[in-house]
Order: C-alpha cells, then sequence, then structure tokens
C-alpha cells in the first residue's frame, strides 16, 4: 500500500504523514529531507545556490541514507547524521531554489523511487509524490493545505521550539515564496478525481489523522 500526501509547507502534512504511518504501521518516507540534505550539504561547502553545476554534482555525489520508521526519518548525508541540522531557517531558504533545478529532482526522485521499491507499502509527503514519483503507484493520494496565516504560526511554533531566532514576518515570507516556487508540483492533484483535499486550518493533529486514516480504509477497503 503506497499513500502520497502533498502540499505547502506549514499545511501539517509531515507531522499527519508520521502519525497516519504508525497508525497503519508502516514505514514514513519524508522525501522532502533529502531536498533538505542537499541544501545543507550546499550550505555546509560553500556551494552558492546560483552554480546549478556544482550543485548537481553535489546531489550526484551526495551519500544519502533515509531510515524510514513508522514515526520518523533519520537522515545521513555522507556519514553524518543530519536529522535536526536539516530543519533551521538557513537551510529552509534555500531548499526551494536547489529542489526547482530539474537535474537535481531528476536525482532524488530516482533515489525515492528506489527507496519506495525497498519499502513496499509506506506513507510518503511531499510536493509531488502523487504527481509525479509514485503517480501511477499509489493507492491513495491526498493534497492537505491551510490558509497562509496558519501554517506561518505553525512553522514559527516550530522553528522557536527548535531555537531557531526568527520572527513571523521572516516565516510567513518564506511560506510564500515557496508557495509560489512550488504549488505547479502539486497541481495536477487539483484536478477533479485525481486525489483527496483536506483543508487542515480549523482541525486538530488528531482530527487531520483521523480524516486521512479514515479516507485510507474506505478506500483499500480496509
Amino acid at each position: 500500500m503506497i499513500i502520497t500526501i502533498d502540499g505547502p509547507a506549514g499545511s501539517g502534512k509531515s507531522t499527519a504523514a508520521r502519525k497516519l504511518a504508525a497508525h497503519l504501521e508502516i514505514p514514513y518516507l519524508d522525501t522532502g529531507a533529502m531536498y533538505r540534505a542537499i541544501a545543507h550539504l550546499a550550505l555546509e561547502e560553500g556551494v552558492s545556490i546560483d552554480d546549478h553545476d556544482a550543485l548537481v554534482q553535489l546531489a550526484e555525489s551526495a551519500d544519502l541514507w533515509l531510515d524510514c520508521g513508522p514515526t520518523h526519518t533519520r537522515v545521513k548525508a555522507n556519514g553524518h547524521d543530519i536529522s535536526e541540522a536539516i530543519r533551521t531557517m538557513a537551510v529552509s531558504q534555500v531548499t526551494s531554489p536547489i529542489a526547482r533545478i530539474p537535474e537535481i529532482r531528476r536525482i532524488l526522485v530516482e533515489k525515492q523511487r528506489s527507496i519506495g521499491r525497498q519499502l513496499g507499502s509506506f506513507v510518503t509527503e511531499g510536493r509531488d509524490q502523487g504527481s509525479v514519483v509514485f503517480k501511477d503507484l499509489a493507492d491513495v493520494r491526498f493534497v492537505v493545505d491551510a490558509d497562509l496565516e496558519k501554517r506561518a504560526e505553525r512553522r514559527y511554533q516550530e522553528l522557536i521550539a527548535d531555537g531557531e531566532d526568527v520572527s513571523m514576518d521572516d516565516v510567513r515570507e518564506n511560506l510564500n515564496t515557496r508557495d509560489a516556487n512550488d504549488c505547479k508540483q502539486w497541481a495536477p492533484l487539483l484536478e477533479p478525481g485525481q486525489s483527496i483535499k483536506i483543508d487542515t486550518t480549523n482541525m486538530s493533529l488528531s482530527e487531520v489523522v483521523d480524516c486521512l486514516e479514515c479516507h485510507v480504509r474506505e478506500s483499500v477497503g480496509a
């Protein structure tokens, strides 16, 4: 069973995907962590986000390893655990432009499909899981969204809890920019009959997870 959850940052899809995977007792694949890993490596090695050739070379040579548990994804790059390091605001700011480079998307999409084949059944979330990566394999495809203010508030609280020194304005601007760049990736899923759409603006996490699980069990007859 393959379940894809796509949508913008701060919509609650990552946390909901982890919880849903735990409820279904199958692995959770956080594909956004792979793009964040490349962004982290670029920052660490001083590679400019404008140097596409160097970024592609970085992605090609990076030894990425994901431990996909039911409630987590641990990420290693070149032998180092960077699971926490990839969640900073600095990484967030450069992830989107890096993820728009076609050659990098091609490299990571192949890695994601390879991981998917190894896992068999899993919940995966990102920007193009249902529209591109597992388009013809997914049993259930979701698009999860929320209004910008709610998403900014959620992301701000996460960053503050992690000790980041950020403002709501910075977070809102970052999300706005990412929305403009990323929305076309899940746009095909907005066509009638292509996905199940859920607005989490006024929903608690438990309500979101219950809603997702209900749709999954109805769809697969579980």
